[in-house]
Order: structure tokens, then sequence, then C-alpha cells
């Protein structure tokens, strides 16, 4: 591992890189017309691609620690990262002629998507609790005023302060665990932490109270009960294609903030924030999994369903072992894949002035484009956990790792209310493939996006059916070292 004072630019490429862009994609935008801002979205689409390209080209064999201890590049965070850019370039693409439909084509929400992805590659990146809450606050701003982003509508206009809100106060309470943590430790470097942090134990008050305020704010960017109150009113309230944006790849970032928070800093106080994770797991899973049978609009059942999902992630890893991280991490990126799949059929559902926010607004949707739902079969039965699609292998890898540290009756409690959760899935295929249809839509979609969101769809039962071709580079990336 490179020393902590070493200032080195190599590993910071990918976000140096995507700096610029976004930068160059403001001052570009300003001069466009109307007609063409067709140019801001390939010219985003392009920094996407370039910065895989960039990261793929720096890939990690060893942890490097730059920038005086504040960024670490991994292979944990490399992979994270290309999930990024791949959900988001997805996110973009499927928003495209949803944006356009409704005259939201405009520069601005590309730019702060790719703002907002900045601010992700530096959670994904931080190695001090100051670089890891400059991150969070730069995606954070971001995601306010994307919720936003319709200014003509009550309803994004609501969401947008609710977020607002509810996320000013998790910050402050993060905020105010770095300040415990930093009081405790004298340091914001996060091994410093992990060293004086296993020299005092949790006999320190401080220390404790301290990684309380942090597991807060942890659970309010996962979405984790009872700190999930936004995640239903936001997905309601803001445009279809930000609340694709906002459930997709924040998620990677939200598990990148846990991994270098719990795992990195405050791994000897595992029995501490074990407890914490189980309770916050368990009012998830519950919580999300029967709040979301009593949903009839479609977006607020994604909702309460990504907070259920939460809670199985959390699963692996409240076990405390690299095979329980490991499944965390390949939880957190099949979740993101069918998430984005669910969510981008909607988008390209909502056509010609029609919003498809309720359930019933699928009703035959085989009848008239059965390709369309057939994807949506598979990414409903994959977030059911289905045996044959990734959803299944994903609940079962989180279930194998609390076995394995003897927490058998979590596991029970997690496939009851994976059985429970089937309901709602089934509800949506049963709308899809045995409803009559109120209106028949015309779905004529361009060779781009056809391909995307068939690739995007197949996907889940390619993996489910080869599960090891992800879950091998989960593992290596934990038996590389974070």
């Amino acid at each position: 591992m490179m020393p902590t004072d070493t200032l080195l630019f190599t590993p910071v490429l990918p976000e140096i890189f995507v700096l610029t862009m976004a930068c160059v994609v403001l001052l570009v935008d300003v001069y466009l017309k109307e007609e063409q801002r067709e140019f801001t979205y390939t010219l985003c689409q392009w920094t996407l691609m370039g910065a895989v390209l960039v990261t793929t080209i720096t890939l990690s064999t060893a942890p490097v620690i730059t920038f005086y201890g504040h960024f670490i590049k991994d292979a944990m965070g490399d992979i994270l990262k290309l999930g990024i850019y791949l959900s988001t370039a997805l996110v973009f693409l499927y928003s495209r002629d949803y944006l356009k439909d409704r005259g939201l084509f405009k520069g601005e929400y590309y730019i702060l998507g790719l703002f907002a992805v900045l601010g992700m590659m530096v959670m994904v990146s931080a190695h001090s609790l100051l670089s890891l809450y400059l991150g969070l606050e730069l995606f954070s701003l971001s995601t306010y005023a994307l919720v936003a982003f319709h200014r003509d509508s009550s309803s994004a206009a609501e969401a947008a302060i609710k977020y607002f809100v509810l996320g000013a106060l998790a910050s402050g309470m993060l905020l105010y665990g770095i300040s415990m943590m930093y009081g405790a430790t004298a340091s914001l470097d996060i091994s410093e932490i992990a060293v004086a942090v296993s020299e005092r134990g949790s006999e320190d008050l401080v220390l404790v109270f301290g990684l309380v305020f942090l597991v807060v704010g942890i659970a309010f960017k996962f979405g984790a009960v009872p700190f999930h109150m936004w995640i239903p009113d936001v997905y309601q309230g803001a445009p279809t294609s930000v609340a694709l944006f906002i459930g997709s790849a924040p998620k990677l970032a939200a598990f990148a903030m846990t991994m270098r928070l719990l795992a990195n800093g405050l791994e000897p106080l595992h029995a501490d924030w074990h407890q914490m994770l189980v309770v916050l797991s368990l009012l998830s899973i519950g919580t999300g999994n029967l709040l979301a049978i009593a949903q009839s609009n479609i977006k607020r059942m994604l909702a309460y369903s990504t907070i259920s999902h939460v809670g199985f992630l959390l699963l692996g890893v409240l076990a405390g072992t690299d095979n329980g991280y490991a499944a965390a991490m390949f939880y957190t990126l099949t979740y993101v894949l069918m998430v984005t799949a669910a969510f981008g059929i909607i988008l390209l559902l909502s056509r010609g002035g029609l919003e498809v926010e309720n359930i019933r607004d699928l009703r035959g949707l085989n009848e008239y484009n059965s390709w369309l739902a057939f994807l949506m079969l598979l990414a409903m039965m994959s977030m059911a956990g289905i045996p044959l699609l990734v959803g299944f292998y994903a609940k079962l890898a989180v279930f194998q790792a609390v076995v394995s540290v003897g927490l058998v009756w979590l596991a029970v409690y997690g496939v009851i209310f994976s059985v429970i959760g089937v309901f709602y899935y089934l509800r949506v295929v049963k709308v899809m493939y045995f409803d009559k249809p109120e209106q028949v839509i015309t779905v004529e979609l361009p060779n781009d996006l056809q391909y995307a969101i068939s690739a995007n769809g197949l996907l889940i039962l390619i993996l489910g059916l080869f599960p090891a071709i992800l879950m091998s580079l989960c593992e290596k990336a934990f038996q590389l070292g974070l």
C-alpha cells in the first residue's frame, strides 16, 4: 500500500476526467439552442463511457491511498464506480424521450446528473471522514435540485422540500457523528480511526455515541426504517426519470459509504453496530414488504420495495465477514440492475402524454407489447426472489452470510417476508398478463432504447443462471483488501 502522504494523481484520473467534462458540458450547454440540446445528452453519454475507459485502464490490483490519506483506490471502489457509470448511462438513455415529451429536455438534468455521479465517485473512494462528507454533499445537493427539476409541478416541489429538509437533518446527524469521532480519535483518516478505536474499544462513550449518529446517516441514505419517510414521497412526487436515478446508482454509493465507515473505520466496534443493523434490517424487511402490499401507485410500491431490499442488503453487512460483505455488494449491484429495468419500462411506456403512475396503467401490457411485458416479468420476479433469476441468488447469498454467523432466526425471518413480498410483485404480473387493457399504447422505440432495455432485462436472467460471473468479482474485491 502506498504511503498516505504521497500525492498521486493517477488514482484520481476518473474523478478528474468527470469533473473536467462536467464543467465543459456546463459551458457548452449555455451556448446551445433548444433544438441543439441533443448534443448535451450525447456529450454526457460520452463522458460516462470515457469514465468507464479511464477507470478500466487504471484498475487497482492493490489498494492505493493518496491525497494525504483522503482518497483510496481499490478493487471495490473500481467495481462500484463502473456500476455507477453504466446505470447512470441507462438512466440518461431511458429518460431522453420521456423528457422530450414533457418539454423537460434541458441541459440542467444531465449536468446535475454528472455532478451527482462525481459526488458518488468521491464517496466510493473516500478514505477520510472529510472527503466522505464532501462527496455526500455534492451528490445530495445535485439530487435535491433534480427532484425539483420540473418547476411547474407542485408535487415535485413538495417532494423536493421534504427530501431537502430530511436530507439536511440526516447530514447534520452524520456531521455530528463525524465531529464526535474526530474528538475521540483526533483524526479524520479512516485507517487512523480504526487504530484508535481498537485501542479505546466500546468503553469510550464518545465513540459509541458518534457511531450511533453515523449509523443514522447511513440508514437515511439507504432509506432504512425508521429513516425511510422520504423515499415513497420522493419516488411518487419526482418525475419518473429522477425517481429512476435516485433509486439506482446512489445505492452503490451508500453501500460504499457503509463499508468505508463500518467495515474499515469502525470494525473494532462490530459488536455495537451489528446490533443496530439487526434492528434496521428487521424493521426495513417487515415494514417495506407489508406497506408495499397496500400500494396502488406503482412508484410508491417500488419505493417500499426498495426499503425491503435495503433490509436484505444489510443482512450481508451485519454478518461482518468478507463473504457477507461480498454478498451485500452482489445484492446492491443486482438490485440496481433490477430497479433500472423496472423503472426503465415505466419510462418507456409513459409516452404521448400518458404517465404510468398506477399499477392498473399496466393492464394488458402483454397484448400490445409482449416483449416489454416479458422484461417487466423478469424484473418483478427477480425482485421477488424467484429461482433462476438473479434476485434469488442475491437473497440466498445474504441468507447464507447470516446463517454462517449463527443468526439462523434472522434468515428465517427474511425468508418469511420474502414469501409475503411475492404477493405485490405477482399483482403486477397478473395485471399485465390477465387483465384487459383500458387503452392500447403504441410503443415505437428507437434501436438504442430497444437494445438497452432488452440487454438490461436479459442480464437479470443471465446473471441468475450464471451468478458466479459477478459474485467472483465481488469476492475478489474483498480478498484484495479495502
